[in-house]
């Protein structure tokens, strides 16, 4: 078989958002999140997130333009997902909390 055969019917895929990876030696957006929110103990909404992670050096952007949209998008994925065992609870419209789950 040729090569072209083989791959014609193989779709690209495309994979997880820059947000979702974990940066080489630092942890995953999500995670730096998480640690954030569990450090302010307040509710922030994904810009100030992003922004107090980049200070903190926890995570920064890999250089996409939205990376608050695509951690909202991660953050209400977790809570749809997991539930009561979700580490993110919905404080107010457009703001997020920790729920202290590990």
């Amino acid at each position: 078989m040729s090569e072209s055969i083989k791959t014609k019917g193989k779709a690209k895929r495309k994979g997880k958002g820059q947000g979702a990876k974990p940066q080489e030696g630092g942890m995953s957006c999500l995670n730096a999140a998480a640690k954030v929110l569990a450090e302010k103990g307040e509710p922030m909404n994904c810009k100030e997130m992003i922004e107090a992670m980049a200070t903190m050096g926890y995570w920064t952007t890999p250089g996409g333009k939205t990376p608050h949209a695509t951690l909202y998008s991660s953050i209400a994925r977790e809570i749809r997902d997991k539930g009561k065992e979700s580490r993110f609870q919905k404080a107010d419209r457009g703001k997020f909390a920790s729920t202290g789950a590990a």
